[in-house]
């Protein structure tokens, strides 16, 4: 039997019941969250422990954003459909998956969910964090967070950054996909220099075009180091068209945090704004 919620938007099929997680993931093995041949995806491996655990040929799992290869999450939000007939209790449910999982990866929690929480389209916001440390090697932070050779002006990053806050084509900042739309709502992008000397980035978005955090943070950075000014980072913006000399952040400094919902009697409503949002742009 194979289970699927395909097309990628609808309901659970009458006889299935849609389960909502959250997951966890070392990103550094993984060729990225979606399946693809001959590669270790986050995807392929929750797929094969989930339908392992159900004796199903396939469950098919939708998550809420795509992350590239190398990238981590800590609150990547997931749904599948199982049948109804093989309800049980999510705590143990999630245990049994955990148990067959590797080690780089793991359920958080497992609940029931209305049939139609979508976990990408139901979304009103994904967060992500960048992680940057400066000075010797630090073999602890080696898979977290990204070394900067340069003296970092933390201020200097913070109040770039706040001039693309809102509603823009990032096309300068993303990796183009034909047919997908680069318009985003940044609504935050702040640096914080933490007490133990880590510079963290803060983004939150109504969603991520491809590579776009790490084209947004590699763009500042060059701020930090003193080799731009805010005024090119707003004409970079406004270029709209991505430069090979422009530095994009390695994905082994980023996590994605967490995504935000709206209460489950409005999944509807913004399933069906965001579905139309991207028809008029033309994404696919």
């Amino acid at each position: 039997m194979v289970l699927s919620n395909e097309p990628l938007v609808a309901s659970a099929a009458q006889g299935l019941i849609r389960v909502r997680g959250r997951l966890a993931y070392d990103g550094k093995e993984f060729s990225g969250w979606g399946m693809q041949p001959d590669r270790r995806t986050v995807q392929g491996e929750l797929e094969n422990a989930i339908s392992t655990v159900l004796r199903l040929d396939r469950v098919i799992v939708q998550c809420a954003g795509r992350t590239d290869a190398g990238v981590h999450a800590i609150g990547q939000v997931i749904h599948f459909d199982l049948p109804e007939s093989l309800a049980c209790d999510m705590v143990d449910l999630a245990f049994k998956i955990n148990s067959i999982l590797p080690e780089d990866i793991a359920i958080q929690e497992l609940e029931i969910a209305t049939p139609d929480f979508d976990a990408r389209f139901a979304a009103l916001s994904r967060s992500y964090e960048y992680l940057i440390y400066q000075g010797n090697r630090n073999p602890l932070l080696r898979d977290r967070a990204h070394r900067s050779w340069i003296p970092l002006d933390v201020k200097a990053m913070h109040e770039a950054s706040q001039i693309l806050i809102g509603l823009h084509d990032f096309a300068s900042f993303c990796r183009k996909r034909e047919g997908a739309t680069t318009i985003r709502t940044l609504m935050r992008f702040d640096w914080t220099e933490l007490p133990d000397g880590i510079i963290r980035a803060d983004l939150t978005a109504d969603a991520f075009c491809y590579s776009m955090v790490r084209g947004l943070v590699g763009a500042v950075l060059a701020i930090g180091e003193g080799k731009r000014d805010k005024q090119w980072l707003l004409d970079y913006l406004e270029g709209r068209e991505r430069e090979a000399s422009v530095f994009a952040a390695p994905a082994i400094g980023l996590t994605f945090t967490s995504v935000e919902y709206p209460d489950p009697s409005e999944y509807a409503g913004r399933i069906a704004a965001t579905l139309q949002v991207r028809e008029s742009d033309g994404a696919s």
